[in-house]
């Protein structure tokens, strides 16, 4: 955010009122029972109420506490026990120092760079290792650890964790004697110490009730609040098996059910990002076709020029995993059985033996079905960004830094230069079965093509002709919060460049804009003035793209020129903007500052 966010003092004063309501009857507590021997009398809790220690509630909520260790598998192949990180492991060679969960999948990419190989993992001793019931054990050799791991159940036997359903913890229970009267109230911050409170209840050792309500937690992050034993003995059970455990050695499978892959299938279209056939490399031909898994086993196609492929899809799921056929009559390339063999979050990896690899990402907003008027209604939407221009082999984009388009009904286009509009029209047309959009804009020869669609979003339209490409992305003005910020404060005041640092050879060129002022108009015009030699314009524009942005363009007009960019909007106040200009291995090239004239 460009601004700083405010603290609401009203959390802390919640905080600090629940701490005193909690405190007080507490030391009351105190006070009483210091005055008299016998126990401050409650509502005594009804047999429903109480957890004792062969009821299936007290098994229930025992069971959600019990250490699951099927997360690291790909490291100790064991889902009752757990390695404490960091370790360090040997993968095919390779040393792993593995800090976290995230580096699972470091050790998954290692093993999975070439499918024929034999992938192998040591794990460098001496280890800690947390058992099921969240006490830890120094392990000092592998021979110790294979021993601990016999103890463990198979892949994907029923074990007795539940992991479908947690607490949202903390969570407190108040414990009884034999006549109903309570001796202490316990709050359980974690399931380490919810096991160990459940096993006293479980040797008869205490006798308690859950205060309730409680909020639990289901695996797909949703919530649910239970206000007495029977509701949360239901909600338990109905979740024990309502997830998939993945108590495998399978890192990132996620063990699909045939029902679970065809629905993931089906869910959005997925786009091509790697492509490999016999182990040549098609990213350059297939990349950016639009997969549409349909019902009724239809798979729709969308090539980059814009031709429709239909062909038929399957799956199956076996012992060694799931799988994908894909059949067309002409797309051959992709003709084949394949294995899924790693899933992630919006992405599905496929192959198959011989050089065959698919890399898929799921893709809800991209148009599989074009149509003119869809067309027509996503060029209406907002400002159109001219991100990439490339006619002939040379690139053209920066002509057109901070000068969006503007498309119209009535087939209108208009091209906003120095905050004013150059008006011309477009058409979207249909030959050989593409659909093409044709721009006509005076003095604008790059633009007059006839420009095939060849990838369409509601935020992105990507556009080619023979060796030519233009791609375009959307700017909605007035809906960013912080874009608003910044084109308040630049169209408040006068501006200067106080800074312009090169960090090559370190060149400070502050000189060289001496005297200069700078006004920013909404309209998307900057005037320059320079005392000397009267004022030019320019035009800029701010905008969201990795970041926030500040394109600044000034046409040939020296020394102005040589800040036409799309400059990265690294601080801003009132006062002062600071950019920075990066390479494309993240090392700052130049630094531009502006300051408000006072």
């Amino acid at each position: 955010m460009v601004k700083n966010a405010m603290l609401n003092p009203k959390s802390n004063i919640m905080k600090d009122l629940m701490k005193t309501l909690l405190i007080v009857p507490f030391f009351a507590l105190l006070l009483f029972t210091s005055c008299q021997d016998e126990v401050v009398d409650i509502t005594p809790p009804n047999d429903s109420e109480a957890l004792v220690a062969n009821s299936e509630l007290t098994k229930l909520i025992s069971a959600t506490s019990i250490k699951d260790g099927s997360d690291d598998n790909i490291i100790d192949r064991a889902s009752c026990l757990s390695v404490e990180l960091p370790v360090t492991v040997i993968v095919n060679g390779l040393e792993i120092t593995v800090d976290s969960k995230e580096d699972f999948k470091v050790i998954e990419a290692i093993f999975n760079e070439f499918e024929d190989d034999e992938d192998h993992l040591d794990i460098v001793f001496p280890i800690t290792i947390v058992l099921s019931n969240h006490s830890e054990v120094v392990i000092e050799n592998k021979d110790a650890l294979e021993n601990l791991i016999k103890e463990c159940k198979g892949e994907n036997e029923p074990d007795d964790d539940i992991e479908c359903i947690d607490f949202k913890y903390p969570i407190s229970f108040s414990v009884y004697n034999t006549d109903f009267e309570i001796i202490d109230v316990v709050t359980i911050e974690s399931d380490r110490q919810l096991y160990h409170f459940m096993k006293r209840v479980k040797e008869g050792e205490v006798f308690a009730s859950l205060n309730f309500p409680v909020t639990m937690v289901l695996s797909d992050g949703s919530a649910v609040v239970v206000n007495n034993n029977q509701e949360l003995q239901q909600v338990i059970q109905d979740a024990k098996e309502a997830c998939d455990e993945d108590d495998d050695n399978d890192y990132g499978d996620d063990d699909f059910t045939k029902e679970r892959l065809d629905n993931l299938l089906m869910s959005c279209p997925w786009v091509v990002y790697e492509f490999k056939r016999n182990e040549d490399n098609l990213n350059d031909k297939y990349r950016e076709y639009v997969i549409a898994f349909k019902e009724n086993s239809v798979v729709k196609v969308r090539a980059r020029g814009g031709d429709m492929l239909t062909g038929t899809w399957s799956t199956r799921v076996t012992d060694q995993g799931a799988l994908i056929k894909l059949e067309f009559d002409t797309l051959v390339d992709f003709t084949l059985e394949w294995f899924v063999y790693d899933l992630e979050p919006g992405r599905i990896k496929l192959y198959q033996a011989g050089g065959n690899r698919i890399i898929l990402k799921k893709n809800c907003d991209v148009v599989v079905d074009y149509t003119k008027e869809r067309i027509y209604n996503y060029l209406q939407e907002c400002l159109w960004r001219i991100v990439r221009l490339s006619v002939d082999g040379i690139d053209n984009e920066k002509d057109y830094i901070g000068t969006p388009l503007k498309f119209f009904e009535n087939n209108v286009v208009k091209l906003r230069v120095n905050g004013e509009y150059i008006e011309g029209t477009y058409e979207i047309g249909v030959r050989n079965d593409n659909f093409i959009l044709q721009i006509i804009l005076e003095g604008r020869p790059n633009l007059k093509l006839e420009w095939v669609i060849t990838f369409l979003e509601p935020g992105l339209i990507k556009l080619e002709n023979a060796n030519n490409r233009m791609v375009l992305e959307r700017h909605c003005p007035n809906t960013d919060d912080d874009l608003n910020y910044i084109d308040g404060v630049l169209t408040d005041g006068d501006w200067e460049v106080a800074r312009y640092f090169i960090a090559e050879g370190e060149l400070e060129k502050d000189d060289e804009f001496f005297m200069y002022t700078l006004n920013f108009f909404e309209t998307g015009r900057v005037r320059v003035t320079d005392p000397n030699n009267g004022t030019f314009g320019g035009s800029w524009l701010s905008y969201r793209k990795e970041g926030l942005k500040l394109a600044l363009y000034f046409g040939d007009n020296d020394p102005f020129s040589t800040l036409n960019h799309r400059w990265q909007i690294k601080e801003i106040s009132e006062n002062r903007i600071e950019l920075k200009d990066y390479s494309a291995t993240g090392a700052i090239e130049r630094i531009l500052v502006l300051e408000k004239k006072m």
